[in-house]
């Protein structure tokens, strides 16, 4: 197997480029995934990795060597002590780094279940919505220019492989994907005309949820090409929810709703 011994190998230098910038994740179509558990995930999805990293000290690990057993030899890079903690984000630095292409995005649905994300920036909030929407059965995810770039090693550690469950496309202009979506778009907002409240409404149809900025929620004009304003209710002096525990309580309340116990059939 390979050995890096330096953290000023060519190979180091472009993980620490991945992990540190946007533009080179996106020039370069690669990113890198931190840790032994967004590796399984990735690889049980049946994909396969451009290179795996692994730390000396962690290479004998069980589970690891379980996880890379089916990988080529030629696809793993023993990476000497000492050498990923000048690059790596993580707190505890001797952890596996996998460098993985971009998968290809695909075209904004017309169609069918999705969720549409609007300048939400924090990375943690991002991940965790990516999360909460594959655990809800949802496989679209949209999300407008200005969000957090969504394959950074934090959006990417808080979705906890979620991404590799998903179809994402970036870039979309909200109001004018809005206008041209065949089934009904909700939009979370805390006042607006035409505001209806979560558990008021019928979601066993296929739909869209548009979720908005943490400080502004979903820009007017967005919230304007929406067919309904939903509004959560709250108990309390609370006034508002976190985006993405906004979000979770939104898409359970619609996978609840499709339950076979959540509608019986008449005796």
């Amino acid at each position: 197997m390979k050995m890096i011994t330096s953290a000023h190998n060519g190979q180091l230098k472009h993980l620490a480029k991945l992990l540190g910038s946007a533009r080179a994740r996106r020039e370069s179509g690669q990113t890198v995934l931190e840790g032994i558990h967004l590796l399984k995930t990735y690889l049980e999805t049946g994909r396969q990795p451009l290179q795996v990293y692994l730390p000396e000290k962690q290479a004998q690990h069980t589970e690891l060597q379980a996880a890379i057993a089916a990988l080529p030899e030629e696809r793993l890079t023993l990476i000497a002590d000492g050498a990923l903690s000048k690059i790596t984000s993580l707190t505890e630095a001797e952890e596996v780094m996998t460098l993985i292409e971009i998968p290809a995005e695909t075209p904004p649905p017309q169609e069918g279940d999705c969720v549409l994300l609007e300048r939400v920036q924090d990375p943690g909030n991002v991940g965790t919505i990516i999360r909460s929407a594959a655990a809800a059965g949802i496989r679209k995810l949209l999300l407008t220019q200005d969000c957090a770039d969504i394959w950074s090693p934090k959006v990417l550690r808080a979705g906890m492989g979620a991404h590799f469950l998903l179809d994402i496309s970036t870039r979309v202009p909200a109001r004018e994907w809005a206008a041209a979506y065949r089934h009904p778009v909700y939009a979370t907002a805390l006042s607006a005309q035409r505001n209806s409240g979560l558990y008021e409404l019928d979601l066993r149809a296929p739909a869209a949820w548009i979720f908005g900025n943490e400080g502004s929620g979903v820009s007017a004009e967005t919230l304007a090409a929406a067919d309904c304003a939903v509004k959560i209710p709250m108990l309390g002096q609370t006034e508002s929810l976190n985006v993405a525990m906004a979000a979770t309580v939104c898409l359970f309340e619609q996978m609840r709703q499709r339950l076979p116990l959540a509608h019986p059939a008449n005796p």
